[in-house]
This record gives structure tokens, sequence and C-alpha cells, in this order.
């Protein structure tokens, strides 16, 4: 008699438990929990919608395990790599790499670099292209983390419960510990104007060299968005200096049978150039790093 209570127990237990589980998936996937609740059931056949959202919820979460698994792949990669250094266990006196790593991005927080994130464009993305642009905002840091000179990185107008907040939180293991800074305030309300840079592929203007007191604006739109001159004309309006990677100052047309040729990069790229340029001060060397075959751009000397 004790061994059926405990069972209806058990089942009552478990029962809570998928209903939590499945509300965290609708929550993820963006259904509203009453769309799928008793009342909805009884409408509109509560074992077809049951089973939809079942193999929705077992869907999602492949999709995130695989997420997982490539993220720790890519990481233990890198340990293998700087495990693999010449001189990586000598440098830094004895130090963990995990301080070396801090005291190097402190420093850049203190003596600069700043490069900020403009977020305050992110609203004019869709929900896939905002996913996107959370995924290179992670590359982007951990490109940083891996430099022997990183910029400080902030990332402005992050708005606490918008689309872009939630999918850094969402798809980037362990974000509330990225070391860098996060705010709702603009650029504009930290840092005085002579002080910024905005960078955007449609200036006039030349970026020739990367100056510790400036604070360099990246726009927070993915490569993939069509969105023509915006970054310039935000600049403009908020009367900001603005300049371009000098990719075509560089870097050579090359033949391709769509004919395309495209000077925007993706964030994390942007931030491959510049920070290649930072430590070797060579634009071949930056541009090399960060801009694609596929961007229709190579070096002179690429060309056969």
């Amino acid at each position: 008699m004790a061994g059926g209570g405990g069972d209806g127990e058990c089942s009552s237990a478990e029962s809570e438990g998928e209903a939590a589980v499945t509300c965290e998936a609708l929550r993820l996937l963006r259904i509203e929990p009453s769309a799928v609740g008793p009342g909805a059931g009884r409408e509109g056949g509560a074992a077809g919608c049951s089973r939809n959202v079942q193999r929705k919820q077992r869907r999602w979460e492949r999709v995130l395990a695989a997420k997982r698994r490539k993220r720790r792949q890519e990481r233990e990669r890198n340990r293998a790599r700087r495990a693999e250094r010449p001189g990586s266990a000598s440098r830094g006196g004895g130090r963990a790499p995990a301080t070396l790593t801090k005291e190097r991005l402190l420093e850049a927080r203190a003596s600069g670099p700043w490069l900020c994130v403009d977020l305050g464009v992110a609203d004019r993305m869709t929900q896939k292209e905002t996913s996107r642009l959370a995924s290179q905002i992670r590359r982007l840091y951990g490109a940083n983390r891996r430099a022997e000179k990183p910029f400080w990185l902030c990332l402005t107008e992050f708005v606490v419960g918008s689309l872009i907040y939630e999918e850094c939180f969402r798809m980037n293991d362990g974000f509330s510990n990225y070391l860098m800074d996060t705010t709702q305030e603009s650029y504009l309300d930290l840092f005085p104007l002579d002080a910024i840079v905005y960078l955007t592929p449609d200036s006039e203007n030349v970026l020739e060299d990367i100056d510790p007191n400036k604070v360099y604006v990246l726009g927070g739109l993915v490569d993939e968005s069509i969105h023509k001159k915006l970054t310039l004309q935000r600049a403009q309006e908020q009367s900001l200096q603005t300049a371009r990677l000098p990719i075509r100052e560089y870097m050579v047309k090359t033949v391709n049978t769509k004919n395309y040729h495209s000077e925007t990069l993706a964030i994390n790229q942007v931030f491959d150039v510049l920070s290649t340029y930072y430590e070797t001060r060579s634009w071949p060397a930056a541009l090399k790093a960060g801009v694609s075959s596929g961007k229709g751009y190579v070096l002179p000397d690429a060309v056969k």
C-alpha cells in the first residue's frame, strides 16, 4: 500500500518536471505556454498539439546539444594549439594562461584601445540575423581573449530583454562571465565625441593607424543585412568621425563568376583585421587575416 502512494508521488513529480522542461523549450522557441495549455488542447486537439510541441522540443534540444559540442571542440582545439606553441610554458614567468589573459584585458581597459559594438541598430534585423550577430560577438570575444595585444570590448545599447540580449545569453555559454563591458547606454553618453571613430565601409576616410586613445565603434549588423549606408548616416547624424578599412588601398579585385566585390565584413572579421594590425603594424597581414577571398578581394601577390 505504501508502494502505491509512492508511485503516485513519483508520477506527480515526473509530470511537474516534464511541464517545466516543456515550458522552457517553449520559451526558447518563443511559443507562449498558454498556446499549448489545457484550453488550447480542448479546442484544437490535445494529443496532436502535445506531439507537435514535444517534437519541436526534441529538435531544439538536438540543435543546442550540437552547438555545445561544436563550441567545446573549438575550445579544445584552441587549447591544444596554444600548448604546442614554442615557449608557451615560459612566457609570462610561469603564470597561468587565464591570469595572463585577464591582465592583458584589464590593461587594455585602462590604457586602450577600446572597441564598442553599437547594438542600437540591432532592432533592424530579423531573428535569424540577430542569432548570427550573437555568434559573431562570441567569435570576436574569443579572438580578443587570445590576442597578445587585446582591445577592451564594450556592447552599447545592450538593452535588457531585447532580442539580441536574449540571443547572446541563449547561444553563448558563460556569456555573463565575459570580461568586457555591457551597458544600456549609448557610446555618446560614455565617451567624448572627438574620441569616437565609427568604422563603416561607406566612409570616405581611410583608417591609417590604431590610436589607443580612440574608441572604435562597429555597427551591430550582420554582413548579410542589406542596409545601405545605415552606419554612415548614423555616424554623420551624431557628428562622429568615420573611417573604413584600407581594403581597396592594399587589395585588388578578383575575377569571379558573380562579379561580386564587397567591403562589408562581419564584426568578428573586422576585429581580426584590427587586432592583427595592432600586433603587426602591417595592413597586408591584417587584411589577409580578416578579408576572405569570398569577398572578391585578395592581396596583389595572390594574383597569378
